[in-house]
Parts: C-alpha cells; structure tokens; sequence
C-alpha cells in the first residue's frame, strides 16, 4: 500500500469533505459534521427525506438510486478537499427481524445496494470511509465482498453496543472504517462511563395522551390505542412484561408457547435505563417495548427521534405540513443515530491527526491490517 502523508493546515486543523450515501433524513451527515467532517452531499433515492436533509444540514440532499450512481458523479463534491470521505448505511431490510418470517424479493433485491457502496469505493478511492449496518452483516458472504473492494486500505470494524457511546438504546450496530492513511489509531475512541437513560433523553418532554398532538411540536405526537391496548398500558410497569397484566387483558397468542418468547412486546421502556433499539415500527405500542414510562401512551415520534440523537428542534417536516405518522416513524426508526455519526467523525479526524505526527519507519507506516474484532 501506498503510504500518503496526512496534511494539516496553518491552523492545525484537518479538512475532511464527505459525501453521505443512503442519506435517509441526515443522522449520520448530522453526526459527522458535529464531530468535524463537512458532508457537502446526501444521497437517498427517497425524496421525503429531501426536506429534513437540508433543513437541518449544510449540505444538498440529492434524489438518486445509489445502484446506478457513477463514481464522476460524486467526485466533483470532494474539490478543495485535503482529505475525503466517502460514508454511508445501505438499507438492511434483508437483516431486518421484522422481515425474516416473510422475506420476498423486494427484499433480497436490496443486497446490491450494499455492494454499490463497494463498488464506488474502490472506484473513488477516498482517502477514508466508513460505513454502519447490522451486526448479522458481518456473517454474510456480502460483507466479505465489501472488505476485498477495499484492498489497499486499513480497516478497522467492529460490533458495536451504541449504549457504550453515550446513545440511548441498546442497539448492537457494526461500524467500519478504512483508511488509506496507514492504520495509527484508527478505531473508534469514546467510550461513555455512563449509560444514556430514556429520563435523561426524553423526561423534559411535556405530557400527552394517545392520539395527541403537542400544539408546540407537531412532532411529539403519539399514536391512538384501542380501548383494549389503553387498559393495557395502564396495567403495564416500566420494564415489566404482558405478564404483569390481569388474565382478562392476555391476548390468545401470549398464552401459546410461542408467545411466551416475546415478553417485550407491549412492555413500557424503564426511565432509568436505555430503551430498547429504536426500529420502524416503534412508534406502535405492540411492536416491542416502546410503551412511555409513565404515560400511558407509545411513545411519540418526537421522542423516537431524540432517542435517535436528533437535538428537540431538528426539523422533520415543514410547519403546518401533513404528513403520513407511519412514514415518518420509518424514517426515523431507519436513521443513523447522531451520537454515532459525531463518534466515527472524532475518531477519524484523530486517525488523520496521528498518521501525521508518526516520524518515518513507525508502525503508522507500515502496511496495514485487518483485524476481525467484536
């Protein structure tokens, strides 16, 4: 591998563009620019994503399917830049637990989309690149596939507990990075002490029933539940299970011995705790433990984005604008969480910082590696 030598500029800082592929509503562009790395472009063939993009980042969102995307089509992006970045979540549905059961072909016609992130980085060659999806990718032949288009390149991945980086939800990720600096610190670097709970994300959020809509935040908004679900809920203890409910409030399937192995679903989140992986579907009380701690409600698609890591005031849709609740909770559910994105940019950003401190004939010149770590 050809070793290239990191510049700096006369303020001593680094300057990283990046391009976002699968941009979905800006997650990870959000993330990574907080932590220092210009995203200048997001790429998504979803155009809803188009407004909560560029509302919220400086950056041009770009309607495009990433499986016919040209390689010349991404590097007018990265002029003027010292270092480049080329970063990205392709979609996971084929992983998706929600999916398993009735995968389709809709669904297998996706892994393409996860070889296209391949096939432009090896075509582009940025200087760096990093990508996120779910742990299962790692034991699929695609995954493989992914790390042989990027010969020539130090990498580094690993399965990743987001709880451990200060996100609220136990949510397992794999993150990869590569870089064709040399390999010197390059991993992720922070580590939270603490846990990130749902009181410390969402507790100063005010109050609403179901099928309520906060009239200062079109966002914090709950779905409606039947009568059946709402004396549920009432019965329900944060962090407890179905089982806690009366015999009358049991639904059939929860009596079968199938149903006993999904004590979650229709659980509260506990305050002092994180709560569980945010997904598509949690904005439905039945769907998981996505019940509020205390109110006897699912949570809001508000309070989904901020267990997300979105800030309280990023912007998903325009005042006043209609929009489908379902498909918002898919957008958010589907987001990089920001916290991540500021994560992998801090830790790349040293990366670059030590490659170039590192005297001639030290290890960070030395041809890379590829540990398999978990």
């Amino acid at each position: 591998m050809m070793k290239i030598k990191p510049k700096k500029n006369q303020k001593n800082t680094i300057n990283v563009k990046g391009v976002d592929l699968f941009c979905g509503v800006g997650g990870l562009t959000y993330g990574l620019s907080r932590g220092g790395i210009r995203i200048v472009a997001g790429i998504d063939i979803d155009a809803s994503c188009r407004y909560p993009y560029e509302a919220n980042n400086s950056a041009r969102f770009i309607e495009h399917d990433v499986a016919r995307l040209k390689p010349d089509e991404i590097t007018p992006y990265y002029e003027s830049a010292d270092y480049t970045l080329l970063a990205g979540c392709a979609p996971c549905q084929p992983f998706s637990t929600y999916s398993r059961s009735g995968r389709n072909r809709e669904y297998e016609s996706q892994w393409p989309l996860l070889s296209s992130f391949g096939r432009l980085a090896e075509a582009i060659q940025p200087d760096l690149v990093t990508m996120e999806n779910v742990p299962q990718l790692a034991d699929h032949p695609v995954f493989g596939e992914l790390l042989a288009s990027l010969a020539g390149y130090a990498t580094w991945w690993k399965i990743v507990e987001c709880s451990t980086l200060g996100i609220p939800q136990t949510r397992k990720r794999l993150v990869l990075l590569a870089s064709r600096l040399g390999k010197d610190s390059l991993g992720l670097i922070e580590e939270s002490n603490q846990e990130a709970t749902v009181r410390q994300t969402i507790g100063m959020l005010p109050p609403i029933d179901a099928g309520e809509i906060h009239p200062g935040d079109e966002l914090h908004m709950a779905s409606s539940l039947s009568p059946l679900n709402l004396a549920r809920i009432k019965a329900s203890r944060p962090g407890g299970t179905w089982r806690d409910w009366p015999d009358e409030l049991q639904a059939v399937c929860h009596r079968k011995p199938s149903g006993a192995t999904y004590p979650s679903v229709y659980g509260r989140m506990d305050w002092d705790r994180p709560a569980p992986t945010i997904t598509t579907q949690c904005f439905g009380y039945g769907n998981g433990r996505f019940g509020h701690p205390e109110q006897p409600r699912a949570i809001s698609l508000r309070e989904a984005a901020m267990l997300q890591t979105f800030p309280a005031d990023y912007s998903f849709a325009p005042a006043g604008a209609r929009f489908k609740f379902n498909k918002m909770g898919r957008l958010i559910g589907n987001a990089v969480p920001v916290r991540l994105g500021e994560v992998i940019a801090r830790s790349l950003i040293a990366h670059v910082f030590a490659c170039s401190s590192q005297p001639p004939g030290t290890e960070a010149n030395q041809p890379p590696t590829t540990p398999r770590l978990h």
